[in-house]
């Protein structure tokens, strides 16, 4: 898993308007940990961001998911919206595998 400093260069670079969400997402992740749920909410909270800069980082990708988010929210066709979120499930995916295949020994 990436350093938390690593993944907060990298939010900065990909979405710096992110940042607020990414520093107090952080701090409720190293509360819970504080609290004694473990260090699981932190590599949660790692593995989330690490997928948010993978698909941040392809400008296609991006456009895409942005695309398919607002599609979502904005029809009224349930069809449609189960579409956009297959779609986004798919995207969501392929950045899941590629963050874990870089994690990988």
């Amino acid at each position: 898993m990436a350093s938390i400093t690593l993944l907060y260069d990298a939010v900065a670079q990909a979405t710096p308007a992110a940042l607020p969400a990414f520093t107090c997402e952080l701090s409720r992740a190293a509360d819970e940990a504080l609290q004694g749920e473990g260090f699981l909410s932190l590599r949660r909270f790692a593995a989330q961001w690490a997928v948010h800069v993978h698909i941040q980082r392809d400008p296609v990708t991006a456009a895409r998911f942005r695309e398919l988010e607002d599609l979502a929210v904005a029809s009224a066709d349930p069809d449609v919206v189960r579409g956009a979120v297959a779609g986004l499930g798919r995207i969501l995916d392929a950045a899941h595998a590629a963050v874990a295949h870089r994690e990988a020994p």
